[in-house]
C-alpha cells in the first residue's frame, strides 16, 4: 500500500489555508481582532485614542490587552470593557501619554471631509444619516486650519506625529481610513497616509481592505463620474524607517 505523501512544509510550518487574508467582506470588529492577533502581542499596552463607541473591540478576547481608551468627547452611554481605562476630553493630536510609553496605538478619526465644516448644519450626516455623524464625529464645527479633504489629512498628520512620539521603538500604529472624492477630485487617502507617515519614521508593515457587506445608497445622483467607495482600509505601521521608499518619481 502506498503511503500518503507527508504534509508540505512552508517556511518551517505546515501548509494550510487557515490564514488571515488582506481583504474581506464584513465588519470592523472581526477584522480588527485579526489584525491585533497578527501584529500586537497579547499583554501589550494599547492606546485607542479615538475610541468612539468601542465598536472595534467587540470581538477581541477579554483581558488580552491593557487598553487606554480615550476620545475627544465620549458619548455618555459608552462603557468600556472590563480592564479598560476610559478617559474623555483627550485629543488624538495632543496625547497625555509619555514619550515611547506605548506598545501600540489605534487611530480612527472621522475620515470624510463632509464631517469637517465651519458650521455644524453643513456637516454630512443630517436627517436619516444622523447616526452616522454621531458615530464618526463629535458633531462640532471645525474652527480653523485647512478645509475640505485637506482638513482630513491634517488631522491624520498631527495625530501621526503624536503617535510616533508616544510609541516605543518598533511599536505598532493601526490606522483606519477611506479614500474619497472631494471637489470632484479623486483623493487616495491611504496613499497620502502611507507616504506621509513614512516621512515621520514609520514603515507600512501591512494593509487590509474591508468591503461593505451592503451597497451604499446615493442621493441626488445626476451623472456618475467616479466609482462609489464601498471599501475602507486598515493600515498597520511600525515605528521604524522603511528600507524602501513608498514615494517614487518617474520623471
Amino acid at each position: 500500500m502506498l503511503k500518503p505523501p507527508p504534509a508540505r512544509r512552508v517556511q518551517g510550518g505546515v501548509a494550510t489555508s487557515d490564514v488571515i487574508l488582506s481583504a474581506r467582506v464584513g465588519d470592523n470588529a472581526e477584522l480588527f481582532a485579526q489584525i491585533l492577533a497578527l501584529h500586537v502581542p497579547v499583554g501589550s499596552l494599547v492606546a485607542d485614542v479615538t475610541f468612539g463607541l468601542g465598536a472595534f473591540w467587540k470581538k477581541v478576547p477579554a483581558g488580552a490587552y491593557r487598553v487606554l481608551a480615550s476620545d475627544i468627547a465620549l458619548k455618555p452611554e459608552v462603557r468600556a470593557p472590563e480592564g479598560f481605562a476610559l478617559q474623555s476630553g483627550v485629543d488624538c493630536r495632543a496625547l497625555p501619554h509619555k514619550d515611547a510609553s506605548l506598545d501600540a496605538l489605534v487611530l480612527d478619526p472621522p475620515y470624510m471631509e463632509g464631517l469637517y465644516r465651519r458650521e455644524v448644519g453643513h456637516m454630512a450626516g443630517s436627517g436619516s444619516h444622523a447616526a452616522f455623524r454621531r458615530a464618526y464625529s463629535h458633531s462640532a464645527a471645525t474652527e480653523d486650519g485647512p478645509r475640505w479633504h485637506d482638513a482630513v489629512v491634517d488631522l491624520y498628520a498631527r495625530a501621526g506625529r503624536e503617535a510616533h512620539r508616544v510609541l516605543r521603538p518598533g511599536g505598532v500604529l493601526i490606522v483606519k481610513c477611506q479614500d474619497e472624492v472631494s471637489a470632484n477630485t479623486q483623493r487616495l487617502t491611504h496613499v497620502e497616509l502611507i507616504t506621509g507617515y513614512e516621512s515621520l519614521g514609520f514603515y507600512c508593515k501591512d494593509l487590509f481592505v474591508l468591503v461593505r457587506a451592503n451597497s451604499p445608497a446615493i442621493s441626488r445622483l445626476k451623472t456618475q463620474v467616479h466609482a462609489r467607495k464601498n471599501h475602507s482600509y486598515f493600515l498597520v505601521f511600525a515605528k521604524r524607517r522603511a528600507r524602501h521608499a513608498s514615494a517614487r518619481s518617474f520623471v
